[in-house]
């Protein structure tokens, strides 16, 4: 049984559900989903362990895949299109090999369904080390963060997540002690009952490391009806990086 996840809706018109990535929530897409929402029902849901959907000791894709079909079922959706980014992207790629007839077109933003070295250490040490229970201010969460994680755009993103308690104390809204329970699962390459047949897009940054032209092979067997577009010059947020090239893109897609 999947778990309730937390959702926020904008305007009217075929269903597009979006799901963020690792440490992330759908705080962060509202800015796109309201344009979006020109021509869209968007639904930005926070992922198990994330935002403000529940908690879990389970961080698998499979766990994962079934929330989203739970959630479907919920709203009353039979289709929609789906958009994923990075861990979100998995969940889709995962949900499209078991419930292929449950999408409409898929969009996978800056993933591959391999498997991946771990490659967030430095964050994982530096929030597990962070005291949340001696924190006085949001300063000195950022002050102790910047001791090990040097990119401010990363430490901005992730003191998106840092919230104060009803005691007042400062907390997670992201499940650490899951997130680094099941990291490895979280990089597990994902494992398709069948191809999925329906219109694909993979939507990359060309700064990113995360998608390699050595992977396209081994997408287009999994995704045959598959698209490969590349941004020249974006990293791997390549919504946040980009925002006019990612929507022009998804929405020529989309249509």
């Amino acid at each position: 049984m999947g778990l309730e996840l937390n959702v926020k809706i904008f305007g009217q018109g075929p269903a597009l559900v979006i799901l963020h990535g690792l440490f992330g929530s759908l705080d962060n897409w509202v800015s796109l989903a309201k344009k979006l929402a020109e021509s869209y029902s968007v639904y930005l849901v926070d992922q198990r362990n994330h935002g403000r959907s529940p908690h879990h000791d389970r961080m698998d894709y499979e766990a994962m895949a079934d929330d989203l079909l739970a959630f479907l079922d919920a709203q009353g959706i039979y289709q929609a299109h789906l958009l994923g980014h990075s861990m979100g992207g998995k969940t889709v790629m995962h949900f499209a090999g078991q419930h292929g007839d449950r999408i409409d077109k898929l969009v996978v933003l800056d993933m591959a369904p391999k498997a991946y070295e771990p490659h967030h250490n430095v964050v994982l040490e530096a929030l597990a080390s962070l005291p949340l229970d001696q924190l006085s201010s949001r300063k000195e969460a950022a002050d102790h963060l910047g001791k090990t994680i040097v990119e401010p755009e990363v430490r901005q993103f992730l003191l998106k997540s840092l919230k104060r308690d009803k005691n007042n104390q400062f907390q997670w809204k992201f499940n650490l002690a899951t997130i680094l329970a099941d990291y490895e699962h979280i990089l597990a390459s994902i494992e398709m009952e069948e191809p999925f047949d329906g219109e694909t897009l993979f939507l990359t940054g060309g700064a990113s490391p995360y998608v390699e032209k050595s992977d396209h092979e081994a997408i287009t067997e999994m995704f045959p009806n598959v698209q490969f577009v590349t941004l020249p010059g974006v990293g791997h947020w390549v919504h946040a990086e980009a925002p006019d090239a990612f929507l022009k893109e998804v929405i020529a897609f989309l249509q």
